[in-house]
């Protein structure tokens, strides 16, 4: 029997449709169902991929005893993370809070004025061990509710009342203390053998691998540069990476990189692809360049639809079974590709009789000697073909903007790093996605896309992280209207989430719908947070366009996530490294030129990485429209032929030259 969820459009809620669970999706009439029949409210949220979201959907949302207890004493609401991050973040931090963890699924009871009074993730149906199950926990919090109501009352006032408490900085400036601080906390985390940073689980965090480049490069620090570039390495031989069809799982639930958690998702793999591309560009590795291939291949392949977007992600299992999809045993492959070229990969890629996973093998190329097979070849594809045909993975096909955009930076990078226009094409159709169907009719952006339909007003990291990926599109091709767009939409984003009082940006607008908590995000987890993409973007305007306005708007910035991060810098990588471009030398370059981009500009951008070096290019065509962005370029004068250099670096400005030469690059 369907429920309210069969009619979403979320895949995650699709999923539950047909539980006998009463279920309602974040809405009024649920809350007013609350008040009206005095129940509490129990809040599943979780996400299509989750493997342990289907575990306990199976377990106890499919069960009609787990069913009757819910629809008898509570009023039951399912959440997609992804589609709701606020919701998400407010009852994260609140499960954080009581239990020191959080995770999904995330379990969460609460009053119908929606105030949380208990909190966890996942629950088995029946208890264990000294840990409650759900059909007891059901059990104890509906007779609570009875005996005890003024105290779960009273527990859901104190933490709404705690997590509304402001917090006040001094609004230092950051300092070149907490950019070596944050290298050093990551530095007293750095697994020397296998990469990564604690123990296990091991997650990718390749923004914080993206810090240590920078950092390492600017600071002249090769320790930093080598922890990168083990983490990369190690990463890329592991089961971790897919060596057969390319891109990255979630996470590791190893040290080595070997037995990963088997989801797939776009914005690992955007973050991934960005990672590889400077690492390739800093050591000119194959490695690198062949990784990081294979996961721009992954993204145009498996994750981008027809109409130019790209869908979230794709399951951890397959059949019910966890990694079916990715697991193999020799006899397969040997079917596969024959007795001699099976038993090669075989012992390439370690596939054996015992398996390394639920008994048989995730390919890797773990302390492997020899060369591995490259990406075009045949054989590879062959085995590829036979996992699509013996086994589907389910996708999660919406749209997500912010996800969209990271997938933005990291093609236009790859286009320019490798000479991929295929790459920066794709980019592009993104871009013409997101003007077309997820912008209203008032300009303004929505969060997720799926099935003809646009819903849920863009949050902070929707503008923050869509605005940074219009000033990449713009040094990727050079045209104007995209850094034309960046500075509307970093306008926007100002306009309707900073906090003009104690500084920062909220995660949702100054109009969108009120929780009990307006969150204001500065931690980067799997991605960076909302903030900190926002003084990336603030300080790349800055530094492009040379206008007081973004100046001052990335100084109060960088300021607040100083402040927020506080003793712990690591905690915002990201972040950090938007403050080393304002705090370490950096460099602008107005290139006037009377015929097309020289090709010694296009060389230089592709061998370098060249994060601290800001490009404008004037021309007869985009004059006008580039001195409305960066009003000083308007004195520049434009050569008939070739090409004028201008160089600013630190503040002070170089003369002219006609070759990028005369300027030591």
């Amino acid at each position: 029997m369907a429920n309210r969820l069969m009619g979403e459009k979320s895949p995650y809620l699709i999923q539950h449709g047909s539980n006998p669970v009463d279920w309602y999706p974040w809405c009024e009439e649920a809350f007013r169902r609350a008040k009206a029949e005095d129940k509490p409210v129990f809040l599943s949220i979780g996400y299509s991929t989750c493997h342990w979201c289907h575990v306990m959907a199976q377990e106890s949302f499919e069960d009609p005893q787990v069913a009757r207890l819910l629809n008898r004493w509570f009023i039951s609401i399912k959440v997609d993370r992804e589609e709701r991050p606020d919701i998400d973040a407010v009852y994260m931090s609140v499960c954080q809070a009581m239990t020191g963890s959080g995770g999904w699924p995330l379990t969460i009871f609460m009053t119908p004025q929606q105030k949380p009074f208990f909190a966890g993730t996942y629950f088995p149906r029946e208890s264990a061990y000294g840990n409650y199950g759900l059909t007891d926990l059901l059990e104890r919090v509906a007779a609570l509710w009875e005996s005890d109501r003024e105290g779960l009352l009273r527990t859901g006032e104190q933490i709404t009342k705690a997590m509304n408490r402001p917090r006040i900085h001094d609004g230092k400036a950051p300092d070149r203390r907490m950019v070596e601080r944050a290298y050093s906390q990551l530095a007293g985390g750095f697994d020397p053998e296998w990469g990564g940073f604690g123990r296990a689980p091991k997650f990718p965090t390749p923004h914080n691998l993206l810090f240590l480049m920078a950092y390492g490069e600017a600071a002249k620090e090769a320790q930093a540069l080598r922890m990168a570039e083990l983490t990369l390495e190690r990463m890329g031989e592991g089961g971790i990476f897919d060596h057969i069809g390319g891109g990255f799982s979630r996470y590791s639930t190893d040290e080595r990189w070997l037995v990963p958690h088997f989801e797939k998702m776009l914005y690992d793999n955007a973050l991934l692809l960005m990672a590889y591309g400077r690492a390739y560009q800093e050591t000119k590795r194959a490695l690198f360049s062949d990784v990081a291939h294979r996961t721009a291949g992954y993204l145009l392949r498996e994750l981008r639809n027809q109409d130019g977007s790209f869908c979230c992600g794709q399951d951890a299992d397959s059949d019910g079974v966890e990694g079916k999809y990715y697991l193999l045993s020799p006899e397969e492959v040997k079917n596969v590709l024959g007795a001699e070229d099976g038993a090669e990969f075989c012992r390439l890629y370690h596939i054996t009789d015992a398996g390394n996973f639920a008994g048989k093998s995730i390919p890797n190329r773990i302390g492997s000697a020899g060369g591995s097979w490259n990406r075009y070849d045949p054989r590879l594809g062959k085995l590829y073909d036979y996992r699509r045909r013996r086994t589907k993975l389910a996708k999660d096909d919406k749209v997500l903007l912010a996800w969209n955009a990271w997938a933005i930076i990291a093609l236009v990078r790859a286009g320019t790093i490798f000479a991929e226009d295929d790459y920066r094409n794709a980019a592009v159709g993104i871009y013409d996605f997101v003007e077309s169907k997820m912008t209203d009719a008032n300009g303004r952006l929505y969060l997720r896309y799926r099935d003809g339909e646009a819903a849920y007003p863009g949050q902070l990291e929707d503008y923050a992280v869509y605005a940074l990926a219009l000033t990449e599109l713009y040094r990727g091709t050079w045209d104007v209207r995209y850094l034309q767009a960046a500075v509307h939409r970093a306008r926007q984003m100002l306009e309707l989430f900073a906090d003009t009082e104690t500084g920062g940006c909220f995660m949702t607008s100054r109009d969108d719908e009120t929780l009990i908590a307006r969150p204001k995000e500065t931690y980067d987890g799997a991605m960076p947070s909302g903030n900190s993409a926002a003084a990336m973007v603030l300080q790349t305007l800055s530094l492009l366009t040379g206008e007081q306005v973004w100046r001052e708007a990335a100084d109060r910035q960088l300021r607040f996530l100083a402040g927020e991060l506080g003793e712990f810098p690591s905690s915002g990588c990201f972040g950090v490294l938007a403050a080393m471009k304002a705090l370490y030398p950096h460099r602008e370059l107005v290139c006037a030129v009377g015929d097309g981009v020289p090709d010694e500009l296009t060389a230089y951008l592709k061998e370098h990485p060249a994060e601290e070096l800001y490009v404008l290019l004037k021309t007869k065509e985009n004059a006008q429209r580039l001195g409305e962005c960066a009003p000083f370029t308007r004195d520049y004068p434009i050569p008939e032929q070739g090409a004028l250099y201008y160089l600013c670096e630190n503040g002070s400005c170089k003369a002219p030259v006609r070759n990028l030469s005369q300027l030591g690059y």
